[in-house]
């Protein structure tokens, strides 16, 4: 996927936030609630959480959610080593269709990093 792909990924969540949020949608606001929520500083920093994210993602084959958690993790301070052992955990957990998703979370960590 090209950066220009990944950016267009981005602008779409970006536009499908808005859009929910200025239509006062209560079930997205619950969601972005529970999100703050989830990922804010606790016995687990941030950091951690978002990692802890990344590798679900591969697992799951979310690519919106892979590109929004590996920049996440970077703004909360993760190396491009921890993130790619998220990915790592989440090709263990998904098996040989993990990879498939690891190879996305890859392209965007050379975004997000620099290749």
């Amino acid at each position: 996927m090209s950066e220009k792909d990944l950016e267009r990924l981005k602008q779409t969540r970006q536009w499908a936030h808005k859009k929910l949020t200025d239509k006062g949608s209560a079930t997205y606001r619950a969601f972005v609630e529970m999100e703050s929520a989830a990922f804010k500083d606790g016995a687990l920093s941030k950091k951690n959480k978002e990692l802890i994210a990344i590798g679900i993602s591969v697992r799951i084959d979310c690519e919106s959610c892979m590109q929004w958690h590996i920049e996440q993790a970077a703004e909360a301070g993760a190396a491009y080593d921890e993130v790619l052992e998220a990915v790592e955990i989440g090709i263990e957990m998904g098996g040989g269709p993990a990879t498939v998703s690891a190879r996305f979370a890859l392209q965007v960590m050379d975004a997000v990093f620099g290749a």
